[in-house]
């Protein structure tokens, strides 16, 4: 039976399941302990891949096309963060504090890797340079988005500290995402030829952050102080930034003289946000202040961003042949 095209795909579906689960049943106790220490061990694990999957070279090479690189780099590390604060004064107003700070944190992170490559070639794009692209953003990120979190969200949310927080980046995500580049030279062939291996192990380190932070938040009472109608505003929130970043990038790279495909590559690639990296570093950085609400946003923008340009990817690879 063929899967309704309205439907979101399983990733996402077990995602609401784990939402669901820790709402009935949260871990809690010592068991939370163990999965808090086991959560950390695959995010560790998590950031070694990523490091040996890579290719420096690859970033090095793409360097050529630096308008596009830097046209993507400015958008999601600069343009993105500045709307996201300033609209916190209207966020917290619409949402509450909570939210309106889980909007400014997926404002923060690096595009997505996977999605907006696969996007750029359905649409027709610079296949080659959204590789480039994505490659540019996640290895940026891994140092960017730290700092940007502790710099514009550091001293407002509970239980951080921004010693702890940098010796945390350290230990558990540059240091072992550098131990995976150094150790290239003798897995990047395994890595390449198990890569359907190493997507579930993305994806389990991402259903382990989410239940056990939803299961805390749940014991903190998030849904006794989250009204439905802060949901339903949420998604409309989420909705609207996307339309933001999607019509200023369209309009910026006609208006900087970029080819279609080039249009194309930096729609996708500057409008998207990772959720694969935005979930580790939330439980590196916040380990100890509620994550739920902090994650709730970047999980609803993920789902809005998938399908809005999923549609739009369709739409380009319909146009007539350049």
């Amino acid at each position: 039976m063929r899967r309704p095209s309205w439907l979101p795909d399983a990733f996402v579906l077990t995602l609401v399941a784990l939402i669901v689960l820790a709402s009935v049943a949260p871990v809690r106790g010592e068991a939370a302990r163990w999965a808090g220490n086991l959560t950390n061990a695959a995010i560790a694990l998590l950031f070694f891949l990523h490091g040996a999957k890579l290719p420096l070279a690859t970033v090095l090479q793409g360097l050529a096309h630096w308008r596009l690189h830097g046209f993507v780099l400015a958008v999601t590390f600069i343009g993105f963060p500045l709307l996201g604060w300033a609209a916190q004064p209207l966020l917290v107003g619409l949402l509450g504090l909570e939210l309106a700070r889980g909007v400014l944190y997926f404002c923060v992170l690096p595009s997505t890797v996977q999605s907006a490559i696969a996007l750029t070639s359905m649409a027709r794009g610079n296949v080659s340079a959204a590789v480039c692209a994505a490659a540019v953003s996640s290895l940026v990120g891994v140092f960017v988005t730290p700092a940007l979190v502790l710099a514009l969200l550091g001293s407002a949310v509970e239980g951080i500290d921004f010693g702890q927080a940098l010796a945390r980046v350290a230990v558990q995500l540059l240091l072992p995402f550098a131990a995976g580049q150094l150790a290239r030279r003798w897995i990047a062939g395994w890595v390449q030829s198990h890569r359907g291996v190493l997507r579930h192990v993305d994806q389990s380190s991402i259903y382990l952050v989410i239940y056990t932070a939803f299961s805390k938040a749940v014991v903190d009472g998030i849904w006794q102080q989250l009204p439905l109608s802060s949901l339903v505003l949420l998604v409309f929130v989420c909705a609207l930034v996307l339309a933001v970043a999607l019509a200023a990038c369209h309009w910026a790279t006609g208006r900087l003289g970029f080819t279609m495909a080039d249009r194309i590559t930096a729609l996708f690639g500057g409008s998207q946000k990772s959720l694969a990296t935005g979930v580790p570093i939330a439980q590196v950085l916040f380990a100890g202040g509620t994550m739920g609400p902090l994650l709730l946003p970047l999980m609803v923008y993920h789902q809005v961003q998938l399908m809005t340009c999923a549609a739009l990817a369709k739409r380009f690879q319909a146009r007539p042949g350049d």
